[in-house]
């Protein structure tokens, strides 16, 4: 028998979380791990039961699902992301996806379909509800018909998501030590290492965040939430 498809649910709605359990479980090869309230809760869970999908809403109380996505995506990549919610205008489109959501669907999504993105993410694969798609495709379309001016203004208009590439495990270390302003000699005593590898892997901190020195890798970790 194949291995199962472990899922975590994360919405503040316990109605819809019991109706989604109730359409997944119903599932030979999909099983739900837990369940969580808001996007704190739903990183937390997601570090402690290592799903390999996560099926979140966008809006929810203590930290919104883009802001959750992105920091379950900065801990652990290869989590995959399904967002389920019922806003369907551009913004919270292109945030969702910007940030790393393998798939996007409305809450009115037939059954079957949510079945369809569970395993299209677990495979690496990406599945929109037909009107995401379309809006997606509507706004590509204009895009191509832009004037130059046009394409510059609605540029400037798109929210502004920045990633960076995943950090290491040590990485992470020292970029945590810069957020409490302890200095490399003392993060070299406290990881145990030499002061010629901390400054390595804070070259390497910079490069990956597109920072040139340790107060802009601090604020942009708090800008990003990573520093929590």
């Amino acid at each position: 028998m194949s291995k199962s498809i472990r899922v975590l649910l994360v919405d503040d709605h316990p109605v819809v979380r019991k109706g989604l359990a109730a359409v997944l479980d119903a599932e030979d090869d999909i099983k739900i791990v837990g369940e969580a309230s808001d996007g704190d809760e739903g990183v937390r869970l997601t570090h402690l039961l290592k799903p390999d999908v996560v099926l979140i809403d966008l809006k929810m109380p203590q930290l919104d699902g883009v802001g959750a996505i992105r920091k379950i995506l900065y801990f652990d990549p290869s989590v995959k992301i399904i967002i389920l919610t019922s806003y369907a205008d551009d913004k919270h489109i292109y945030e969702g996806i910007a940030v790393g959501a393998k798939g996007y669907l409305l809450k009115d999504a037939p059954p079957d379909r949510l079945v369809e993105a569970v395993r299209a993410a677990d495979k690496g694969e990406s599945l929109l509800s037909p009107e995401i798609a379309a809006r997606i495709l509507n706004q590509f379309s204009n895009m191509i018909n832009q004037s130059p001016a046009e394409a510059e203004a609605a540029q400037r208009a798109k929210p502004v998501v920045r990633d960076i590439p995943p950090l290491t495990k040590r990485e992470k270390e020292v970029l945590h030590l810069l957020g409490k302003g302890v200095r490399n000699r003392e993060i070299a005593e406290q990881l145990v290492i030499v002061e010629t590898t901390v400054k390595i892997h804070l070259r390497n901190i910079y490069s990956k965040m597109n920072v040139g020195n340790r107060t802009e890798a601090v604020l942009l970790a708090k800008d990003l939430g990573l520093l929590d």
